[in-house]
């Protein structure tokens, strides 16, 4: 029986794959024209067409995400978005949750695939982060966006979570940002992600829900530099807790 169902997750995985690609070469033409009217306003309709394209995959591969709000939110509202991180399914949760001006964080190593690579150099900051220089860069470019009323969504733990626990430590980055910039903190997490796609391989993919859960925002007015670390430990104590209360972590 293990066999079997192990067949039927690749199987399935295939189908997933070639959905995904399918869609992304039907949207790429209009990520090209996207890409001529500039960073800000091409970046926001590059975003447009990835939730298009989020909607259409996760829809025919059978895979809901209902939205669970603990708290009403403000989508006219520029966030520091942080979420935990551990299924490659999470960038293409991004924007199935975020309906809004945003701009990810991401590794720069995926800008460098074919086709993909255009539409995601586009539409996220891509950040090195062996690299000091590059990482100051990327900074920058996130007060930028923030301060034009563009939201940004960092996974503080930097990659994924492989430890025994809900999170992996934080780096100070997202938090940072947010005291800098005075731009409020909203943790927003991917119940189900390792559920429906485990990192250890991408071919272990199953259908069913993914549950996407939106925490209050947790404000920065009046806080500096020195309160960085209580920021983090803050943010990090509320997604901890909330993983464990909503069972993300019981697959794990």
């Amino acid at each position: 029986m293990k066999g079997l169902i192990l067949l039927l997750k690749a199987v399935y995985s295939i189908y997933a794959f070639i959905v995904f690609v399918a869609i992304m070469l039907l949207v790429f033409p209009f990520s090209i024209l996207a890409s001529f009217f500039g960073r800000i306003k091409g970046g926001n309709l590059m975003m447009r067409l990835c939730m298009i394209w989020a909607d259409t995959w996760f829809l025919l591969i059978g895979m809901p995400h209902p939205k669970i709000y603990e708290s009403k939110h403000d989508k006219k509202k520029a966030y520091i978005f942080v979420s935990n991180h551990i299924s490659y399914l999470d960038a293409a949760i991004i924007p199935k949750a975020i309906r809004q001006p945003v701009r990810p964080l991401g590794k720069v190593e995926m800008s460098k695939l074919p086709v993909f690579g255009f539409i995601y150099r586009n539409a996220i900051v891509t950040v090195d982060r062996s690299s000091p220089a590059n990482r100051a860069n990327s900074v920058r470019i996130l007060k930028s966006l923030i301060n034009k009323g563009i939201s940004v969504l960092v996974f503080p733990e930097g990659t994924f979570n492989m430890t025994r626990h809900p999170l992996k430590e934080f780096y100070d980055g997202a938090f940072r940002v947010a005291i800098e910039t005075q731009t409020p903190v909203k943790p927003v997490l991917f119940l189900d992600a390792y559920r429906r796609m485990p990192y250890e391989s991408i071919f272990r993919m199953s259908p069913g829900r993914s549950r996407i859960l939106y925490l209050e925002e947790i404000p920065v007015e009046g806080l500096s530099m020195a309160d960085v670390q209580v920021l983090k430990e803050q943010v990090y104590r509320i997604m901890e807790e909330k993983l464990v209360e909503y069972n993300a972590v019981g697959s794990r």
